[in-house]
């Protein structure tokens, strides 16, 4: 991938010129404004970014691979990404001015979902099976440690790409036995379209010896290095954003729909509940905070990635995470 430096020199240079206007940050999604993107409409509402400086756009995405390049560019100085994805994407473009500076997925949504009725409740059902996966699907790049961890065959399984749009009306059909995604995303698309709660299985990667890290906010470098105390406000901002939906949901959900006023509020609750309660409020964050990694964990997570993919250059978690951005004024702790 070739990147604009001119206009990334250009971008970082108008950000990081003082002026006494608001400084004009957009912030690209992983995917539609749906219940767990509340927390950050919540923390615009609340005037969180706005007490910090910063005019903040949020805008949707196509998938967890989405923002990363927009990121690395310098389209977008913030984005929300899948951290495994973006130690790809480094690895197949070394240099390129992109990290992650916050954790917000603590235990990755990425999962198997199914239908009982189909004959999908656990792993090993998947194989002699139809597995619906959308190519840039964060869940499905993933699906290879997934199987590896629980000894599936995966030539065993007939693996149909399917777009995002499709995916769960596919499994909702029949047409597929089972669907890679976010638990919280298939699951709540598939009682929207009428899917019996109790014929939904949810095979959750995290529960089956996947050591992965999820979605964090990514950053420019560039922008990062130009700006240290506005990336570390706009973590701050974020931080008080998630805290108001875990503390509030009803509230940040009506921020939410201020944004997309077709949505089905109660349904939007129940999937940020969802993220909340399986992926962002884990006893580590309770323990230690939103927003940081265990290293141990991390090197973990890179040695299973190599079971699966063949990094040609030497991983290295201090270019995929960097916490130096992180406040230190106790604001990420939950109490």
């Amino acid at each position: 991938m070739q990147f604009d430096m001119t206009l990334l020199a250009t971008f970082v240079a108008v950000l990081s010129t003082p002026a006494l206007a608001q400084t004009d940050i957009p912030f690209a999604l992983d995917w539609k404004f749906e219940g767990p993107s509340a927390p950050y409409f919540q923390a615009l509402d609340a005037g969180y970014f706005d007490a910090a400086g910063m005019t903040v756009t949020i805008s949707e995405g196509a998938g967890s691979l989405d923002a990363i390049p927009k990121v690395a560019t310098g389209a977008f100085p913030f984005g929300f990404a899948d951290i495994n994805s973006l130690m790809r994407f480094l690895d197949q473009n070394p240099g390129a001015p992109v990290t992650a500076v916050m954790m917000i997925y603590d235990k990755p949504p990425f999962a198997i979902v199914g239908r009982p009725s189909l004959g999908v409740t656990k792993p090993s059902d998947l194989e002699g099976k139809i597995l619906g996966a959308p190519p840039p699907d964060g869940a499905w790049a993933q699906f290879p440690i997934f199987a590896a961890e629980t000894g599936i065959d995966m030539d065993a399984i007939t693996v149909e790409p399917v777009g995002f749009p499709t995916r769960e009306p596919m499994l909702a059909e029949g047409k597929v036995a089972s669907i890679t995604g976010f638990s919280f995303t298939s699951t709540l698309n598939l009682k929207r379209l009428g899917v019996p709660a109790d014929d939904i299985s949810v095979i959750l990667m995290a529960d089956y010896g996947v050591d992965l890290y999820g979605n964090a906010i990514i950053v420019n470098t560039d922008f990062a290095k130009a700006n240290p105390e506005l990336v570390t406000a706009f973590i701050s901002a974020v931080a008080m954003g998630w805290k108001d939906a875990i503390a509030a949901p009803d509230t940040a959900i009506q921020a939410l729909m201020g944004r997309n006023p077709a949505a089905d509020a109660a349904l939007e609750l129940e999937r940020l509940q969802m993220s909340i309660d399986a992926n962002v409020l884990t006893d580590y964050v309770i323990e230690h905070g939103l927003g940081s990694i265990d290293p141990d964990r991390m090197a973990s997570a890179i040695e299973q990635t190599k079971l699966v993919y063949d990094f040609v250059n030497a991983p290295d978690a201090a270019i995929y995470f960097d916490s130096s951005y992180l406040p230190t004024d106790g604001s990420l702790m939950l109490q």
